[in-house]
């Protein structure tokens, strides 16, 4: 447990760094375009991620929004809990879960559309296939063909989204004393809080394959624009309105000030 609260205690000291904080959302832009670069010159050497078959791209990022909420879950309900047991006050906060998926489902849904509508069906590389009954992607993948469309890269938005969200919703544990807490929910929040940064670490590095390996630099400069986007209007706008999920506690109720 010693161990636990030591790497714990790190990371807490990581993130109090005002500078990290605040800096660390924009590195994503700053990586999609020096890495976008580097695969357009050619710099970068194949890897056993240049291909999509690595096992963290199968295993993680197929499902990284289900990795996400898997863990993130339970921590947010142990960690607000830790401030406010009202049933009203962790539902709100649950509610950043649903708004956080929508965001997700909303922005991938709009992805594959604009793939759809402004692509066509190819035999091969070169040969394009003339056949009205292919009007989207799925129809021609199933026929065995090729689609070239305007191809937003989903990797670079839901990896930097889920990295932001993340990065978000933990904040609650640099103002939390674990050593509160009776043994197994302290243990649990414990480790799931290093799960989740060791999941964001799995998130950034695969942002950066995805930079270095794949798509055009458009593609990937627009799906990391709209993760920033849908990052900030929730958290930096909308969430410190009082008609909102409202921001994670980072102070215990005790500590606040009161309010005239």
């Amino acid at each position: 447990m010693a161990s636990l609260d030591v790497i714990v205690d790190k990371l807490v000291v990581l993130w109090r760094i005002p500078a990290v904080r605040q800096k660390f959302p924009w590195s994503f832009l700053l990586i999609s375009v020096v890495g976008s670069v580097l695969k357009e010159l050619e710099f970068v050497p194949q890897t056993y991620f240049s291909s999509s078959k690595n096992a963290l791209n199968v295993y993680f990022v197929k499902v990284s929004w289900g990795w996400t909420l898997l863990l993130l879950t339970p921590f947010l309900l142990l960690s607000n809990a830790s401030f406010n047991r009202s049933v009203s006050f962790l539902a709100r906060r649950l509610l950043s879960l649903v708004v956080a998926t929508a965001v997700w489902y909303v922005c991938t849904e709009t992805f594959f559309y604009i793939e759809d509508v402004t692509g066509s069906c190819y035999e091969n590389s070169l040969v394009k296939v003339d056949y009205k009954e292919f009007t989207s992607k799925a129809v021609c993948r199933r026929a065995g063909f090729h689609w070239v469309g305007y191809d937003i890269s989903g990797h670079s938005f839901i990896l930097a989204y889920s990295t932001l969200f993340i990065m978000e919703e933990i904040a609650p544990m640099s103002s939390l004393n674990t050593t509160s807490l009776s043994g197994l929910p302290r243990k649990v929040l414990s480790l799931l809080y290093i799960a989740l940064n060791l999941i964001m670490i799995i998130w950034v590095w695969m942002f950066t394959c995805t930079s270095v390996y794949f798509h055009d630099p458009s593609h990937k400069l627009l799906g990391t624009i709209c993760a920033l986007l849908g990052w900030y209007l929730t958290y930096r706008v909308w969430y410190v309105k009082p008609m909102s999920p409202g921001l994670p506690p980072q102070r215990h109720p005790k500590e606040q000030k009161p309010h005239a």
